[in-house]
């Protein structure tokens, strides 16, 4: 094993020779859209970020399940899976099977099987004093879920979101490696915070976060003002508090930086040297922060 789960990082990393690495993920989860072929979409490239996370290639993926046949046509089902299908096809990988259960609640995901070189990572525990933090998607889009659930965004306000969640981190992870950076995360469950928090631990860096230089989903403030809250955002919250130096941070960026991602994107650690040629090759990436020398606080905002 060359990563585990010791420095909390998106995937394992098994390695087969001096030139190649398994790397081995799984993620499933209940819908967060209502459209059966979008909802698989997410919820594959989703699974498969975590390969890209760690600078991999996606080979193979097996559906993971759970469906309440008696409550749902099997044509919902059908509509899941060609989504998830038609995103793995897209990455490269191919479906080779997977498991179905009966369950109370719809539920799908991935179990990925992906390559990298053992030598030529993306981890959490390779940040250096230096280095540029780099996101490539913007956030909100668990804001954003709970007010399309709240029935408080229409289609058309929802398309930034849906558009961002089933677009692949794929571009984003091969230029990573291409500018020479090792040291990269995607932003999920934990919220930004929450994930440069690992990376912060495992590299044992403190990282500086420009607040006002994050991007944000349109009408993700817009609807947080609503009401639309996510328990996990609580969560997040509770997780980091100890491990940032919040400044000036106002209650809805404290709400922003820690909303749970579904499918969001990278965050990279780049050589300062080469971060004008990372943001040529991912258009819509965001210079957020940079990473400093340890300090008492693992991540300071700015």
């Amino acid at each position: 094993m060359l990563v585990g789960h010791e420095t909390f990082d998106d995937a394992g990393v098994f390695v087969l020779s001096d030139d190649l690495a398994l790397v081995q993920t799984v993620d499933f989860f209940a819908p967060i859209v209502d459209d059966p072929y979008t909802f698989g979409q997410v919820a594959a490239a989703n699974a498969l970020s975590d390969v890209y996370a760690m600078g991999g290639e996606p080979l193979t993926a097996m559906n993971v399940v759970g469906f309440p046949e008696k409550q749902l046509p099997l044509s919902v089902l059908t509509e899941i899976l060609r989504g998830g299908q038609d995103k793995v096809h897209e990455a490269g990988a191919i479906i080779v099977g997977g498991h179905t259960v009966s369950d109370d609640e719809v539920k799908y995901g991935l179990a990925v099987t992906g390559r990298a070189h053992p030598g030529q990572l993306l981890t959490n525990g390779a940040a250096v004093p230096g280095d540029i933090l780099v996101l490539t998607k913007p956030l909100g889009t668990g804001i954003l879920a709970t007010a399309v659930k709240r029935g408080e965004l229409d289609e058309e306000g929802a398309r930034p979101m849906l558009e961002s969640m089933a677009r692949l981190n794929r571009d984003a992870s091969r230029a990573a490696l291409a500018v020479g950076s090792r040291c990269a995360t995607d932003v999920t469950g934990f919220g930004l915070l929450g994930h440069l928090s690992h990376i912060a631990r495992a590299s044992r860096v403190t990282l500086r976060v420009r607040v006002a230089d994050v991007p944000i989903l349109e009408g993700a403030a817009a609807a947080w003002a609503r009401g639309s809250r996510t328990g996990g955002a609580g969560r997040n919250l509770d997780y980091v508090s100890s491990m940032v130096g919040w400044g000036a941070a106002s209650e809805l960026e404290r709400a922003l930086l820690t909303d749970p991602q579904t499918s969001g994107g990278l965050v990279v650690a780049v050589p300062a040297g080469r971060l004008g040629d990372y943001l040529s090759l991912v258009p819509g990436s965001v210079v957020i922060g940079e990473v400093l020398p340890p300090a008492a606080t693992d991540i300071v905002l700015a």
